[in-house]
């Protein structure tokens, strides 16, 4: 991802990416975006706060986790793939308690890095190739899946954010 040299101007108004297609820049900007604004409201937050459930809220711990291992899985389908063993049983502990800070940060940092690559990787590919998703093998494309990558990452960023600042007042 490219490096953040203006904090007041989001990513997408700041021309990086111009060499990839206008539906890669947008994955990409999203992911940034993603990155910048999770650090900025999540980063500070105690184990015990990113574990802390909130009401029927799921944790920021589970948030964290679902947008660096679904950024995976979402982009396995859109490459062609199935999911591995190891990515279902990814899928099943993410609401696991006891996350450790450094660790939940340092596998999206490490998911945000890769699933940036891939998707520079995928966004010269015709955005119209047949994919198909799950168990159901439901019907999209590399495009439908790009785009899903960047609204699925933006949903779960949101939820963290209101997630941090409720339990960051407890």
């Amino acid at each position: 991802m490219s490096e953040n040299k203006n904090n007041s101007v989001e990513p997408w108004l700041r021309g990086t990416f111009v060499e990839v297609s206008s539906v890669g820049r947008a994955v990409l900007h999203a992911l940034e975006l993603a990155k910048e604004d999770l650090w900025k409201w999540c980063y500070r937050l105690r184990d015990d706060q990113l574990n802390h459930r909130t009401g029927d809220v799921a944790p920021v711990a589970f948030h964290l986790r679902h947008i660096a291992r679904s950024l995976d899985r979402l982009l396995t389908y859109a490459e062609g793939g199935t999911l591995s063993e190891a990515q279902l049983a990814q899928l099943r502990s993410e609401l696991e308690a006891g996350a450790k800070h450094d660790e939940v940060f340092a596998e999206l940092e490490s998911a945000l890095v890769r699933s940036a690559h891939r998707v520079w990787q995928l966004a010269s590919e015709n955005l119209e190739t047949p994919r198909r998703v799950g168990k159901k093998q439901l019907p999209t494309t590399v495009g439908g899946l790009l785009v899903h990558v960047a609204d699925h990452t933006q949903r779960h960023v949101g939820q963290a954010i209101v997630t941090a600042k409720l339990v960051a007042k407890r």
